[in-house]
């Protein structure tokens, strides 16, 4: 199989070049001086179709790849010059020309040129035809990026350009879903796509484009058909189908309105075929479009969920899965100043995982070594019902004033109950082991709130004045309920923390008794972030930047565990398991910020001097501190090329723990594991250094990425752990020794013969971590290796092919797991009604020890028939074909390497009827 389809690719490949001939040149004004960015485009006189295009490079340079023996009309454009049009007959031999231009504004023709050329660049702005990628088989926004030059989707619906993920997903200028990629990439009809568009040193507010540094932001616009604007698009799909013994369903409506004065979103997805539009990962990382605002502060003050550990999927697979999701985003143009608009999504789960995993460790006790070994079956039924709402305002009266508010609503339940089979097995230097089975039941419940509001208001007096006001406010309720069953007791004196005598006050259940533990927790936090920053234009290409502002955080924390004996009665334990904290947290700070261009390069140094003051009170005292700190940051760019760049990022930032590493009173975080707060944490100081180089070569479509970045962390806070057999208890403390992380990644990717597009993808993470473990200090490494490879096809008329590998090598303390994928996709749209599309992954998951040897492998395919002109669409469709049972993979906690295989859904054939409107 893996020899014909490289056979195929390399017959395609020599046809397409021996049936070419190449058709250079350069492109000048009346000066001979040369354009860079011209566009030019080969229109064959005779069929009309476009056969090649190209952008010239910095030295107008241009390149066509042509067939012989032929007639073609060679269109150029350029802003700022009239478009020229030149005629030439290919034969067998190669052709080079000179072709100059005049000045005069671009003429309505130019225009038409630069938008029939497939790409075509605008200032900061790339634009991609999407008709000129299209092979027939895309049915999503998602099939068209994966077909662009320099474009990636990820699994997760994250969009990459440049190397850099696409911060803002735009539809007709209007926010999709405040951005949201995801939802984007994987609901907007591809038939209603026109253009691409990505826009490069993107900024919300254009009054300070240019003032800060936006090179790394990047935003995505779509522009639709013109059939498609003041219309209602979409469609209605449902299926039905089998798997095994049971029958499976997906509904599947999506509705689009697009006008100027208003835009409407309708989204909705209920299935049980393992299709998860939006999972609990994408609920939590979801921001709502809200701004870091303090992300040059200098301090990292953030607060962490407690959201007890539930179990998430892997790559949306699992044993069965049932969703219904609905979606809603409306934008509306109240007058030409003011604009309002919002989203709601609502999503309800039922997920059932099956897993078996083994955890390793190594410790040292009293000069001795032992290696534990625990194997576990686990089986997890979890609820989740999330809903996001958000409602935003935007005020923009003149170009000079900006005032805008957001308000964000995030709500959740989520239930999960869990059993867990563990077999222990301890080994001493000798050989001698001690293995310890029991079944643990647990439970989970949660129903956290929080409610974010942004107030900005942006005011540019002159050319030379900017003023800008920034808030946010973060009202949070977290509510974490835990109880765990257990056949021995979990927390014996040997683990419970060495540095606190007395123990947690568990009492004993006697030989066959079981140790039922609930924790209740309650978290509450009220952040405010207030900013308010100055521009001064010191020249054209030089600006000073004043910024003051302030953070508060209050945050209460409350916590108890009790134990339900045998007879049903209420142990309520010792102090230690109670906690009643209070936290407060402010950072006043000024910093000053000097950005200035000469020649090719962009420096913005700049430093902050805060004033921290920390307080916590518990256990009838309160502990406070007050110190100022000065941060410095570097920010420089140099400019090789318009599409060629070099960045270096430096910053000192400080680090600071929320309420939950202060509280001193244990906590239970899983059946094994109690911590215990330490008021007396201070803050961490992290340095990072980060280089980015950056290539587009729009002559041969050809990008080139690559960053290194490295952090070294101080005082950070670390875990003095107490091991016995798979219990443990940590308290934080700050280490002595640095923490280290080193990280790189680098890309190549290329189009080329028009119909190819091949790239190559490493990625490397160090790191280096100390803690305390059994009262001796711990170093650990890990080495994390990413390397994949591709190349695709995009013909018209002819099968398309992607085909790759990915290897990824995970270096661990005691062990290192390797994962090799190999993977092909092949599309076809035939008979001008068919679509043929199927994807094919194999994995071979192994350790250095063959200790874990696995292949599994999984294929999915769909035929597709719709008539042309036709609303209706018919589908069969079939995922997990081979009927694979389980996936594998691993990870590492400082402490204990762990890898487990999961049990995933079966093999499903789904029948569905598609409309389109």
């Amino acid at each position: 199989m893996k020899k014909t389809v490289l056979l195929i690719i390399i017959l395609f490949s020599t046809v397409s070049y021996s049936q070419s001939i190449k058709f250079e040149g350069v492109i000048q004004d009346n000066a001979n001086k040369p354009l860079e960015m011209a566009n030019v485009m080969a229109v064959n006189t005779i069929t009309k179709a476009m056969d090649s295009y190209g952008i010239t490079n910095d030295k107008g340079k241009f390149q066509l790849t042509l067939k012989p023996n032929s007639t073609y009309s060679i269109k150029v454009s350029y802003l700022g010059m009239q478009s020229k049009e030149v005629a030439i007959t290919t034969k067998t031999e190669n052709i080079s020309q000179k072709i100059t231009m005049e000045a005069g504004g671009i003429e309505l023709e130019g225009v038409e040129i630069v938008r029939e050329m497939p790409v075509s660049i605008k200032g900061d702005t790339i634009v991609y035809n999407a008709d000129s990628f299209r092979s027939g088989t895309e049915r999503k926004l998602e099939d068209i990026l994966k077909k662009l030059p320099g474009v990636e989707v990820n699994a997760d619906g994250e969009i990459e350009v440049e190397g850099k993920k696409v911060s803002k997903l735009m539809v007709e200028g209007k926010d999709f879903f405040d951005g949201d990629t995801k939802l984007g990439v994987k609901n907007i009809p591809a038939d209603a796509i026109d253009k691409v568009q990505v826009l490069r040193n993107f900024n919300d507010v254009s009054s300070l484009k240019g003032l800060e540094n936006g090179d790394e932001n990047i935003a995505m616009n779509i522009k639709l058909k013109k059939g498609k604007k003041n219309f209602w698009f979409g469609d209605m799909n449902a299926g039905i189908g089998v798997a095994d013994d049971e029958s499976r369903y997906v509904i599947n409506p999506k509705l689009f309105y697009y006008s100027p004065k208003y835009s409407i979103n309708l989204i909705g997805n209920f299935n049980n075929i393992g299709e998860l539009p939006f999972t609990m990962q994408d609920y939590f990382k979801f921001t709502g479009g809200f701004r870091s605002m303090m992300k040059k502060g200098g301090t990292n003050f953030n607060v962490s969920s407690n959201d007890l550990g539930l179990s998430i999927l892997r790559n949306n697979r699992a044993k069965e899965i049932e969703t219904q999701f609905g979606a809603t985003n409306f934008s509306y143009n109240v007058n030409k100043a003011w604009s309002l608009s919002g989203f709601a999504i609502v999503s309800s789960t039922i997920t059932d995982l099956e897993t078996a995993s083994q955890n390793n460790r190594i410790d040292q006790i009293n000069n001795s070594t032992f290696t534990t070994n625990q194997i576990t079956q686990e089986t997890t039924h979890q609820k989740s019902n999330l809903g996001l709402f958000k409602v935003s305002s935007s005020y923009k009266p003149n170009t000079k004033l900006q005032f805008d508010y957001d308000v964000l609503l995030k709500t959740s339940r989520q239930d999960e109950d869990n059993n867990l089979l563990s077999q222990l097995t301890t080994t001493d230097a000798n050989g001698s082991e001690i293995n310890d089975n029991q079944n643990i039941l647990s439970v989970k419940k949660q129903d956290p709130i929080s409610v974010n509001q942004n107030l900005s208001l942006y005011y540019t007096k002159d050319d030379k004045n900017v003023f800008a006001v920034e808030m946010q406010h973060l009202y949070q309720d977290e509510d974490p309920f835990y109880n765990a069953n257990l056949g021995r007791n979990p927390f014996p004196d040997s683990v419970i923390n060495p540095m606190d005598p007395d123990n947690l006050g568990i009492e004993d259940q006697g030989p066959g008794g079981r140790y039922n533990l609930t924790q209740n927790r309650f978290v509450k936090t009220n952040k405010t972030d207030a900013k308010f920053d100055y521009y001064y234009m010191l020249t054209p290409k030089s600006n000073i930047n004043v910024t003051l502002g302030d953070t508060y955080s209050y945050q209460g924390f409350d916590s108890d565990i009790f134990q339900i004996l045998n007879g049903g009665i209420v142990n309520d334990m010792n102090a230690n398991s109670i906690n009643d904290v209070k936290y407060s947290f402010n950072d006043a700070f000024l910093g000053l910020h000097y950005k200035f261009i000469t020649g090719k390069f962009t420096f913005n140094p700049g430093f902050s001097v805060h004033k921290y003051n920390t307080a916590n009170e518990q256990l009838g005292t309160t502990a406070d501190d007050d110190f100022y700190r000065v941060l410095p940051d570097v920010y420089a760019l140099y400019q090789i090329k318009k599409a060629e760049t070099l960045t270096y990022n430096y910053s000192v930032t400080n680090d600071f723990t929320d309420i939950n590493k202060l509280a001193e009173g244990y906590t239970l975080t899983n059946y094994n594991s109690l911590f215990r707060g330490n008021r007396t944490l201070e803050n961490a100081l992290s340095q990072t250094h980060s280089l980015r180089y950056f290539k587009y070569n729009m002559f041969n479509f050809e990008n080139i990425f690559a960053n290194i970045n490295y952090t070294r962390k101080v005082d950070a806070v670390k875990s003095i752990a107490n091991f016995d057999g798979i219990n443990q208890s940590s308290t934080p403390y700050n280490s002595n020794f640095a923490d280290e992380t080193l990280s790189g990644a680098a890309s190549y990717g290329r189009s080329f013969a028009k119909n190819y597009k091949a790239s190559v993808n490493l990625g490397l993470l160090w790191s280096k971590f100390n803690n305390i473990q059994n009262d001796k200090p711990k170093a650990t490494e890990s080495f994390t290796q990413s390397y994949t490879a591709k190349i695709s096809t995009n013909y018209k008329n002819f099968p398309n092919l992607e085909i790759g590998y990915n290897l990824t090598v995970n270096d661990y303390e005691t062990t290192t797991f390797y994962t090799e994928k190999p993977f092909a996709k092949l599309d076809y749209y035939f008979l001008n009604s068919f679509s043929f599309v199927a994807e094919y992954e194999f994995y071979h998951y192994t350790n250095n020890t063959k200790t874990v040897d696995n292949e599994y492998d999984f294929l999915s395919a769909s035929l597709i028939y719709q008539k042309k002109d036709s609303k209706f669409e018919y589908k069969l469709s079939a995922t997990n074909l081979l009927n694979t049972t389980s996936l594998n993979d691993d990870s590492f906690s400082q402490f204990q390497t762990r890898t487990s295989q999961y049990t995933v859904q079966p093999r499903y054939l789904i029948l569905s009827l598609k409309y389109n409107l």
